[in-house]
């Protein structure tokens, strides 16, 4: 504070009186009379108080050359007072008064060279200066040397001078030199820290009506210092020192009255004075006012304001203000977002000291924000800020140990930071301890001390440390296990915003784990944490929304919330992504997409996009196809313990996918994935025991294994065990059983599964026949892609079986099937084109079909390929190629090839005759159910073709085709009946068997029901009937049929006489080879009977029916040569004939 001159008198006289005296001595030109007569100008004393008269006589005392003058003119100068303020001519004029031996002036001039007033500053002249003011006894001057002193401001820093200097000052009355005696004292600065005396000379000042002395007071009675503690005269003194204008005890002020200090609160008051403390430049104050604005205390919010007060704060040094001032540019408030800003304040603050500051300052250079990214500066800052004490700094310090980020790794360290931050009572260090308790990281694991930090951190309101607790009580990690108090703490950590706890607290709800079930519950904790950015709680939030868990069903959310997920690094939602968008669940399939979640899931260790992975390179989906790469990441898979992978593994060893087939190691890892209840891998060492793949086959071992497989749910397993109980395989036939599994396969999904459980309905397997359930079960294993399936609903619709028949859907199953290489498949779409069902009949396409079939080693298809070499269907006849194709098929068990193989033998088709093997081929199929088989057999024994005849034997053997359905075998029957062979004769039964051999399309039986109804054989005759039947058979093909049409026509039987269309079935027969229709057909010729008379067509007729046995034909053959009709006569030939005849000398 600069000193001013006062009245040298000292004179008590009237005022008035004395400023009369020192008029008249000023106006007579007395120096002292002048500086006096400006005194009282300046303070008004015994005259108006005239601040411009006083500069005038100031003015001349001083160029009069009074020292005091000089002085108190150069004050005027300074402050601008009675005149323009000019610091050049101040500092002259302090110059002037103070090489004239004016202390005042000498203490002044000191001011300007100190702080640069009038003059280029320079500290050493100020101290000197102050040194010649303080010597000569200036107590003003000697607190401004103490000061010099104390901060080595032109002189060499020196506590115990400073501390004498001050001592001077305040014992000469000095309030400020008393205020920083005070000041000494309390802080042992240059003596004995001694507070009583620090209060005492704090009081002196104050009551000397010092403000910043007042201040000080006000602290020493708010913290009991020096004295006891009084908040009420605290407030008082902070009240006086802020009413004089200290900023400082404006400040403390307002904090009174924000946390009542002394006083009632009121924040409206505590504003006003943060306000004052704030403009009258105090960093503390500014900063606390920016706090006010922010928060809207005690003013209305305006972050604006807030901004520029810390602004004014920080760039006056506050380092608090400074780290808010970073704040501030970080989040955008009350100004734009800079984050290089903010990093330069948070490095003020930082390097000023504050340990906040020093932690964000770390935390930027960890993430790279607002400079380069740098770990090793982010680990000191951090290091600071820790050994400051703050925790978060401790905490991220921990952190860096533990994880080696900028330092060397050291999880002692790690573990000693968190220990301090723990005992300190941070709930977040009793997180981390009990973390590094549990996992031994430096440290020995205890899991009872882990669960007792993770229960204070919890107690401590850490929703970290809450989420930590339940997962011990979930799990019974150090204490008890008890879900319900699991459930507990999660929810308060769920509560308290922790996005691992409100996924925990959802899965609880999900489950009904230690709390009711609750769906809708689970799906809100998961939305939660999901909008937090809780990547599993966006997984099992799509997951909820994919199965409709508590919320309606919605797929394209689904898809949205694994997006974010997989977004976030989940590797379990990157691998659900990949399975939506193979599927094309709430998206658009896409299986290159698919391919790429798979790959980053498998990338980052998720074993089931791993799994995918190998399967996608496996079948080349979304990538080219690589069974190499297939089989690395079913390797992965298998050697981590994978029992997935294993059974993978195993299958391409099996098979040699990906590398060279090795059925050993193919068992070994099956064996392995069955071991660890893996059930595809019990299905699979099911396989391999079931066909000794790589171990000895052991059907017994199979069906354990598959028993395993299926109780686990494998739908292959399931199928499997079902066929091993129907066909007794491993285990006693059980068809109910066998009936059973084929329904869980089925149900499951599992096309065999379900063509089996068709088959079982369809004849009645372990189950009642039902053909309506086996239509619907081959109708989802079709559509599921079963070719064996696929061939069966092509029979059902082919036959009417449990649907309407529909032969062109018929048909068309039978393709699809056929076309992916179903052998059943590629038989009957031969036989569609064979005979023209659902399509036109086209014989080289069914030809190719049943080759196709055939070479498949299919026994039907190879038996079909038989008939088309041994007829020429489709292709050239080759006898020899039909029957080495009935010879493949018998050695498939195939019933019509044993039959046509017999067939062969005996008719010498395709190989040398041989009757006896004829004999037992055709009892190999009759033996199997064969209907046509039993009725060759039959034959064989009616006719002792490579056999004893034995017509009761014949008999059994046409029964047993005839109530086979076997229409071939009736019509046998209905002979044996009709000529008692082998059976008492009985034209009655003839009669039904020819009837039900009719009605099936027998075209025998149609013409020996005809023969029946025309002659009333087991029934009442009726012509009508009889030329139907004949009609029936004749339009068959029947060549005997076709001559007794001819007969019935040509008489009038049973239908209208037409001579004409007698002729033409004659003729039909004739050329059938029927020697009766020749012999007919000559006699219509002869006689012009339908056609035109023609003796030579009459003799040639005769001569093909005589020669195939016939006697009439014998008879008028003979009467043509010894009439010479249609020939030459020739009597000796005519009597040949006629004795063939039996005629001759009729």
């Amino acid at each position: 504070m600069e000193n001013i001159n006062c009245n040298e008198n000292g004179s008590t006289k009237n005022e008035e009186e004395v400023f009369q005296s020192y008029l008249k001595s000023a106006e007579e030109g007395n120096i002292t009379g002048q500086y006096n007569l400006g005194y009282c100008y300046h303070y008004g004393i015994g005259t108006t108080k005239d601040e411009e008269k006083a500069f005038q006589w100031y003015l001349k005392s001083a160029e009069g050359g009074n020292s005091k003058g000089q002085n108190n003119l150069g004050y005027y100068y300074q402050k601008g007072i009675g005149t323009t303020k000019d610091e050049e001519n101040a500092f002259l004029w302090y110059l002037k008064s103070a090489e004239g031996g004016n202390i005042n002036g000498q203490y002044n001039l000191g001011d300007c060279y100190c702080y640069g007033i009038g003059v280029t500053k320079n500290e050493k002249k100020a101290f000197n200066w102050y040194l010649k003011s303080a010597e000569r006894g200036n107590v003003t001057g000697r607190c401004s040397l103490g000061y010099c002193y104390q901060n080595g401001i032109g002189t060499t820093k020196d506590e115990e001078k400073a501390f004498q200097w001050y001592l001077k000052s305040a014992e000469g009355g000095n309030s400020d030199g008393q205020h920083n005696l005070g000041y000494c004292y309390q802080n042992g600065i240059g003596t004995t820290k001694d507070e009583e005396k620090a209060f005492q000379w704090y009081l002196k000042s104050a009551e000397g009506e010092n403000i910043i002395g007042q201040c000080s007071l006000g602290y020493c009675y708010h913290y009991g210092i020096g004295t006891t503690k009084d908040e009420e005269n605290a407030f008082q003194w902070y009240m006086k020192s802020a009413e004089g204008g200290d900023s400082n005890g404006q400040y403390n002020l307002g904090r009174c009255y924000q946390n009542g200090i002394g006083t009632t609160k009121d924040e409206e008051k505590a504003f006003q004075w943060y306000l004052k403390s704030a403009e009258g430049g105090n960093f503390t104050g500014q900063c606390s006012l920016g706090y006010y604005y922010h928060y809207g205390i005690g003013t209305t919010k305006d972050e604006e304001k807030a901004f520029q007060w810390y602004l004014k704060s920080a760039e006056g040094g506050n380092i608090t203000r400074q780290y808010n001032l970073g704040y501030y540019y970080q989040n955008g408030i009350g100004t734009t977002k800079d984050e290089e800003k903010a990093f330069q304040w948070y490095l003020k603050s930082a390097e000023g000291g504050n340990f906040t500051g020093q932690c964000s300052l770390g935390y930027y250079y960890h993430y790279g924000i607002g400079t380069t990214k740098d770990e090793e500066k982010a680990f000191q800052w951090y290091l600071k800020s820790a050994e400051g004490g703050n925790i978060t700094g401790q905490y991220n310090l921990g952190y860096y140990y533990q994880n080696g980020i900028g330092t060397t790794k050291d999880e002692e360290k790690a573990f000693r930071w968190y220990l301090k931050l723990a005992e300190g009572g941070n709930s977040r260090g009793q997180f981390r301890l009990g973390y590094c308790y549990q996992n031994e990281i430096g440290t020995i694991k205890d899991e009872e001390k882990a669960f007792q930090w993770y229960l204070k951190s919890a107690e401590g309101r850490s929703i970290t440390g809450q989420c930590c607790l339940g997962y011990c009580y979930h799990y019974g990690i150090g204490t008890t296990k008890d879900e319900e108090k699991a459930f507990q703490w999660y929810l308060k950590s769920a509560e308290g915003g922790n996005i691992i706890g409100q996924y925990n607290i959802g899965y609880y709800y999900q489950s009904g784990i230690g709390t009711t079930k609750d769906e809708e519950k689970a799906f809100l904790w998961y939305l939660r944490s999901a909008e937090e950015g809780d990547s599993d709680g966006q997984y099992n939030l799509g997951r909820c929304y994919q199965n409709g868990i508590g919320i309606t069903k919605d797929e394209e959310k689904a898809f949205q919330w694994y997006l974010k997920s997989a977004e976030r690094g989940n590797v379990t939602g990157e691998c659900i992504l990949g399975y939506c968008l193979h599927y094309g669940i709430g998206t658009t399939k896409d299986e290159e997409k698919a391919f790429q979640c798979f790959l980053k899931s498998a990338e980052g260790g998720n074993i089931i996009g791993q799994y995918n992975l190998g399967y996608y390179y496996q079948n080349g989906i979304g990538t080219t196809k690589d069974e190499e790469k297939a089989f690395q990441w079913y390797l992965k898979l298998a050697e981590e313990g994978n029992s997935k992978g294993q059974s993978r593994l195993g299958r391409c060893h099996h098979y040699g996918i990906g590398t060279t087939k090795n059925e050993n190691k193919a068992f070994q890892w099956y064996l392995k994935s069955a071991e660890e209840e893996n059930c595809e891998g019990q299905y699979n060492l099911g396989y391999c025991y079931h066909y000794g793949i790589g171990t000895t086959k052991d059907e017994e071992k199979a069906f354990q294994w598959y028993l395993k497989s299926a109780k686990g749910g494998n739908i292959s397993g399931q199928y499997n065990l079902g066929y091993c109980y129907q066909n007794g395989i491993g285990t006693t036939k059980d068809d109910e059983k066998a009936f059973q599994w084929y329904l869980k396969s089925a149900e499951g999904g599992n096309i065999n599964g379900q063509c089996s459980i068709a088959f079982c309905y369809q004849n009645g397997v372990g189950t009642t026949k039902d053909d309506e359930k086996a239509f619907q079960w081959y109708l989802k294993s079709a559509e599921g892609g079963s070719i064996t399936g696929q061939c069966g609903l092509g029979y059902c619709y082919h036959y009417g079986i449990g649907t309407t028949n529909i032969q062109e859907k018929a048909f068309q199953w039978y393709l699809k099937s056929a076309e992916v290489g179903n052998s059943n498949g590629q038989y009957n779409i031969g036989r569609c084109y064979n005979y023209g069902i659902g399509t036109t009949k086209d014989e080289e396409k069914a030809f190719q079909w049943y080759l196709k079939s055939a070479e498949g080693g299919n026994s039907n298809g190879q038996n079909n390929l038989g008939d088309c070499y041994n007829y020429g269907i489709g292709t050239t006849k080759d006898e020899e190629k039909a029957f080495q194709w009935f010879l493949k098929s018998v050695e498939g068990g195939n019933i019509n090839g044993q039959n046509n193989l017999g067939r062969c033998y005996q008719n010498g088709i395709g190989t040398t005759k041989d009757e006896e093997k004829a004999f037992q081929w055709y009892l190999k199929s009759a033996e199997g159910g064969n209907i046509l088989g039993q009725n060759n057999l039959g034959y064989c024994y009616q006719n002792g073709i490579g056999t004893t005849k034995d017509e009761e034997k014949a008999f059994q053997w046409y029964l047993k085709s005839a109530e086979g359905g076997g229409f071939t075998g009736q019509c046998s029957l209905g002979y044996c009946y009709r000529y008692g062979i082998g059976a008492t004769k009985d034209e009655e039964k003839a009669f039904q068997w020819y009837l039900k051999s009719a009605e099936g399309g027998n075209i025998p039986g149609q013409y020996n029901l005809g023969y029946c109804y025309l002659n009333g054989i087991g029934t009442t005759k009726d012509e009508e009937k009889a030329f139907r039947w004949f009609l029936k058979s004749a339009e068959g093909g029947d060549n005997e049929g076709q001559c007794k049409l001819g007969y019935c026509y040509q008489n009038g039987i049973g239908t209208i006489k037409d001579e004409e269309k007698a002729f033409q079935w004659y003729l039909k027969s004739a050329e059938g080879e029927n020697i009766s229709g020749q012999y007919n057909l000559g006699y219509c010729y002869q006689n012009g009977i339908g056609t035109k008379k023609d003796k030579e067509k009459a003799f040639q007729w005769y001569l093909k029916s005589a020669e195939g046995g016939n006697i009439p034909g014998q008879y008028n053959l003979g009467y043509c040569y010894q009439n010479g009709i249609g020939t030459t006569k020739d009597e000796e030939k005519a009597l040949q004939w006629y004795f063939k005849s039996g005629l001759a000398g009729v």
